[in-house]
């Protein structure tokens, strides 16, 4: 079920109404609920993947009783079974065919023709989502922060709660088992900045990511035909129209979460004001990039032992990463690009110089030095995202080395500036509310600036329920990018 459907438009007020007026008064009620309509929620693709869902569960609900045992061999064998059941199923059904074939490929170039059987099955939504949360679990009971659940319906709504379920945030266990077990009343603070959540991430998705989807995929599509400038002008669109995708994504599931008493993790924090790569990755997918630090870069070592272990680790960690987001190796390159531009920073120990505070955080708008810093920083991520869009590496160093030799009819790039129309007034918010990226209150200043920021907000507001209504009424509910990872 899309979140910019009818179907979730319908779906969305029935959950909230049972869930606060019929099953309010006991929590075992509210979780029983929050499972059936997640399972819905889920099912509304195919039956089947509820299957492979419920297999993974029961089976991560079930190591965690082993993985706890005081006797550590047991527990360090129970924790490899709940590893080698998660990733056997992402192997299974996201990486067999691309293994397959390029050990088909290997034995081509030694005079040996094989012939190996591919699955014709497509990848079930949200897999490499609930795979990582069942293993976030059980690491963290095999660490001693986090006990085995004894109830498997509550264990069951941390993996399965359907506002995180298919495109994350990817979840602890430690932060959100909590919140399941406890008691939730209804507050209407809460509930109201989860709205305003919804409907900005709403704004994201079907006013600027899928209007901006249109035109680069016609520039994408048709490279060869368009000059360079042209081809910047579609990098750029691109670039905008995946942040407005997954982030839009991100918002509305924080702001369903709240709307049935649930915080969740951000994923997002204006990434794009970033003033080094490393600051991006703090503040792009942030879910995954701490869950790799976490279960797979500090377990590695680290930045322990060493620059040439941390160099190690930190390629590791991105190719990783490129790879989760997809079994080919245009994903792989995309992660080592970034790879390669995270490293000067590690060398010269400047990688967490930006750490904790935005930038301009005490004023209206950042100084010289800082924009250039993000525009240095947006170049680089936009020039990456050339090869996270095409999946042949080889039209995309075409693609990138057009952009430098095409110079054919620059007049063309003119019609595409339209990119700006969706562009500028998504910056424009974002910087407003840069230093709080999950509460869009206008921050009380002089009259004017509030009844302006108001009117930019309600402006907003009315556009996304135009064009979502359109989108819904013409059928062109267009699926979110990371769906497909």
């Amino acid at each position: 079920m899309l979140f910019n459907s009818l179907a979730f438009l319908v779906y969305l007020p029935i959950v909230f109404c049972l869930y606060w007026f019929v099953f309010n008064k006991r929590l075992r009620w509210q979780n029983g609920l929050l499972l059936i309509a997640s399972y819905f929620f889920y099912g509304w693709w195919s039956w089947k993947f509820m299957v492979l869902l419920s297999l993974s569960t029961f089976l991560d609900y079930v190591y965690g009783f082993s993985v706890a045992s005081p006797n550590r061999k047991r527990a360090k064998v129970f924790l490899w079974l709940s590893i080698i059941n998660n990733l056997g199923i992402l192997g299974v059904f996201k990486y067999y065919n691309f293994f397959a074939l390029q050990f088909q490929k290997g034995f081509d170039m030694l005079g040996v023709h094989l012939h190996p059987s591919l699955l014709q099955v497509a990848l079930p939504i949200g897999i490499s989502f609930y795979t990582f949360h069942g293993m976030s679990y059980v690491f963290d009971i095999y660490r001693e922060k986090q006990k085995p659940i004894s109830n498997f319906i509550e264990y069951a709504v941390f993996v399965s709660f359907f506002p995180l379920l298919v495109a994350g945030p990817i979840e602890r266990a430690t932060h959100l088992l909590p919140q399941v077990q406890q008691r939730r009343t209804f507050n209407y603070r809460q509930a109201a900045e989860g709205c305003r959540l919804m409907l900005w991430g709403m704004f994201k998705k079907v006013v600027v990511a899928d209007s901006l989807a249109v035109i680069a995929d016609n520039i994408f599509n048709h490279y060869t035909e368009h000059n360079g400038l042209t081809l910047v002008l579609g990098a750029i669109a691109f670039s905008f129209q995946i942040y407005g995708d997954f982030s839009g994504y991100s918002d509305i599931a924080l702001g369903t979460a709240k709307l049935f008493g649930f915080e969740l993790l951000s994923n997002f924090k204006f990434p794009y004001f970033s003033r080094d790569i490393a600051e991006f990755w703090r503040r792009w997918h942030i879910s995954l990039s701490s869950w790799f630090r976490d279960y797979l870069y500090i377990p590695l070592g680290g930045s322990k032992g060493g620059k040439a272990k941390a160099v190690r680790n930190t390629f590791i960690i991105f190719l990783v990463s490129g790879f989760w987001h997809g079994a080919s190796w245009n994903f792989i390159a995309w992660g080592f690009i970034h790879a390669c531009g995270f490293l000067p920073l590690l060398l010269m120990n400047r990688n967490r110089t930006h750490v904790k505070e935005v930038v301009a955080a005490d004023r209206l708008f950042p100084n010289g030095t800082e924009l250039l810093q993000m525009f240095t920083t947006f170049c680089f991520v936009t020039f990456a995202w050339i090869f996270f869009r095409i999946h042949d590496i080889g039209q995309a160093v075409d693609y990138t080395k057009s952009i430098f030799t095409n110079v054919k009819n620059p007049g063309e790039a003119l019609s595409y500036l339209s990119i700006f129309y969706y562009i500028v007034p998504l910056l424009v918010i974002d910087w407003q509310f840069r230093r709080n990226e999950r509460n869009l209150q206008i921050a009380k200043r002089n009259m004017f600036m509030i009844l302006s920021s108001k009117v930019v907000l309600y402006t907003v507001y009315t556009l996304t329920a135009i064009f979502l209504l359109n989108a819904i009424i013409q059928k062109e509910n267009v699926s979110f990018i990371y769906f497909q990872f």
